[in-house]
This record gives C-alpha cells, structure tokens and sequence, in this order.
C-alpha cells in the first residue's frame, strides 16, 4: 500500500484537476429532482429545498466558497474556514484529493418552512469510487431555501511529548556492487492460511488470510487464477488495496481478490500464489480500533461500525480498514474495506463503516479488523 497509493495519487490527482476544469457545474443525475446545470455566472432561484441543494453542490464543484457559504442558513453552526474544511479536507486526508462527481437525493419529509433530504454523494478519489450519505436539514428564510449545516469540531492537538517505544526494522542495501543473492538474504516466509471462493452481487471473489511467519518485515501481496475444466485459466487478478500489504513478524492479514463477472459455477479450480518482499518497516504509528459493533445503518445494510484511534505522535493521511468475517466455525466469509477520508491526526479519533452484504449478515458471528494506512513523507 506504501508503495502504489503514492503513484496512484499522483496519477488520479491529475484527472481529478481535468474533471474539475471540464466538467465542473455538472452535479450528476438525480433522484427526484430535475437535474441540469446553471448557466456561468447565473444561478437559478432557490425556490425549493432540491434547486437550494443542487445549487449548493454546484458552487462546492466549482469551489465558489463565498457563494457556497452564502447559501448556507444563519442559523448554520459554522463558520466559513470551517465549513471549507469540513467540504475538501485537510491535512493530507483522502478528501482532499477527492472531487464530487454526482449525487442521489430522496426527500423524507418536507413543510412550508422546513424539509429533511438524505443525499448520497458520488466521490471521485485515488483509491476508487466513495459513497457518503448524509441527511441535509433546509429550512426557508426569506424568499428561498437554505442549507443548514451542522457545527464542525476540528480535532485540536495539545503540545506534548509522546514517548516513542515501537519496534523498527531497518533495511540496508550494501554497495552497489553488491548483487542480491551475493548477500544471502532470503525472502520473508508468508502463507496463505486460509482461502474461500464465493459468489457475489459483482461477480466472483477470492479471500481468505495471509500470515508473515518470519521474523522480518514483509511487503505481501496474494494472486489468484480461476481454472476451468479444461484446466484453463479464465481470469487472473491481484489483492491490490484489500490487504494490508506491509505485514511485521507474525501479523495476519485478510485480502479480497474480485473477478467482476466471472460465474463460480464455471470455475473448477483456484489456483493461489502469494508474493513477499523484504522491506524496511516500523510498528508505528500505532492505531487501536475501538467500539466495534455490527449495525443496520439509515438505509437497513449491515454495517461494522466503530473508531480509530491514532495513538502515536504522527498523523496518518489516510487510514484504509479491512475487516475479516467469520462464520462459527471459524471461516472467512467476507472481507470488507473502506476508506476513511479524514486524517487521523496523533491522539485523536475518526469513525469508520465497512459495509457486508445483507445475505451473509445473519452468517457472521465474529470479525477482526487490521488498519492499513498512508502517510505524506514516507515511501
């Protein structure tokens, strides 16, 4: 993860900018309201709470920040650089190399002076699509509608010392003259310890556990092959970003290998093959997942919910969850990612949802979750 997400940046940065230059204004296909974009320069009443909406994203696309604060409510319990960093992030989080490409909204109730509208926002970010659903308060003043937006509360770090106790592994290259094999230093020792093929809305997927039973530091990752009867490969794929890949001594990592469109039925055989590279690592910085409980969220899917907490004196930019489910007796039956788009800054908490399809909810009777992250500066 250390080692593509930073390539990965760069490259999705650049077509995020293009998006933001060439089609900024479009706010995406809607659910019951009318889409469409205004002209530049114009924006169109807001005579109802959907166009108050529709003009609000179309001016945070746009990152018009004095009209899309303008637009908010007074009654809004913040203030302009906050509501600014409440939209696009700071501090190196996912969200701020993340642009709005579209949203869904639904109305759930509504007055002459006051609705409530559950929106789901589309993400365009580095690591793929996000979804984020939230529920927008409007209420009328004057002749219009406007958005009333929930106080934000920064994360604030006191001054202080925080003793550093982690383990470190340093890796030393030798000269240049020095051939790999010539230093007689063998690969880190990792297995796959478990591994289940089930059948998914998307497709086919691969997953399971992967185990560092060495005493070094290794960068891993886990590919599968589909075979047919025939002894034929249908399709071949990598873990990519579901697994943690940097894994110390002895650490267990759940991965999650998708094949969209492929019908288990078709396959015969897997065929499993795992990587490992000798890296420089280190145990910090240190995150305790806290308050796990598994939850139907507002829209009735089954979500693990919880917290994460950055114990250490450093800031992860960006913290990646994975979380394996377990049967009862024992057997993987799902591993689920997600992202976080807030920074953990040290000492502080952010919460995290990873979602499970709704048919294997009543099949989990345990999880565990391991906590990927990246951080600006490190390589």
């Amino acid at each position: 993860m250390r080692f593509a997400l930073p390539i990965l940046l760069v490259a999705v940065t650049v077509g995020l900018i293009a998006a933001a230059l060439f089609g900024v204004g479009q706010a995406g296909g809607t659910v019951g309201i009318a889409a469409g974009s205004a002209l530049p320069g114009l924006t169109p009443n807001a005579g109802t709470p959907e166009q108050a909406l529709a003009n609000l994203f179309t001016d945070l696309q746009r990152r018009n920040w004095n009209r899309a604060f303008a637009a908010l409510s007074k009654t809004s319990g913040v203030d302009e650089p906050s509501f600014i960093q409440d939209w696009a992030g700071a501090n190196g989080s996912l969200r701020t190399f993340s642009n709005l490409e579209g949203y869904d909204s639904r109305p759930l109730h509504a007055t002459s002076d006051d609705a409530q509208v559950r929106v789901r926002l589309h993400w365009a970010t580095p690591v793929g699509p996000v979804e984020d659903v939230r529920d927008f308060h409007l209420t009328h003043e004057g002749d219009g509608w406007k958005v009333v937006w929930p106080k934000v509360e920064a994360p604030t770090v006191p001054a202080q010392v925080v003793p550093v106790t982690y383990l470190r592994w340093d890796l030393i290259s030798g000269g240049a003259e020095d051939g790999w094999g010539s230093r007689n230093v063998d690969s880190p020792h990792v297995r796959i310890i478990s591994m289940n093929a089930v059948e998914s809305a998307e497709g086919s997927v691969v997953m399971g556990e992967v185990v560092n039973e060495d005493t070094i530091p290794a960068f891993v990752n886990v590919n599968a092959a589909l075979v047919d009867g025939s002894g034929n490969a249908i399709d071949d794929e990598s873990s990519f970003d579901k697994i943690a890949h940097v894994l110390l001594p002895k650490q267990v990592s759940p991965y999650r290998i998708d094949f969209p469109n492929i019908n288990l039925k078709n396959v015969k055989n897997v065929r499993m093959d795992v990587k490992a590279t000798l890296v420089p690592a280190s145990a910090d910085p240190v995150i305790g997942v806290m308050d796990q409980k598994l939850d139907p969220d507002v829209q009735g899917k089954s979500v693990l919910h919880g917290e994460l907490l950055n114990q250490s004196g450093q800031t992860v930019n960006i913290p990646h969850v994975i979380a394996s489910f377990y049967d009862s007796n024992g057997k993987v039956v799902w591993v689920a990612d997600g992202y976080v788009d807030r920074s953990l800054l040290p000492q502080t908490s952010e919460p995290f949802a990873v979602e499970i399809p709704r048919t294997l909810a009543g099949k989990v009777q345990t999880f565990h979750v391991v906590v990927n992250q990246y951080s600006l500066g490190k390589s």
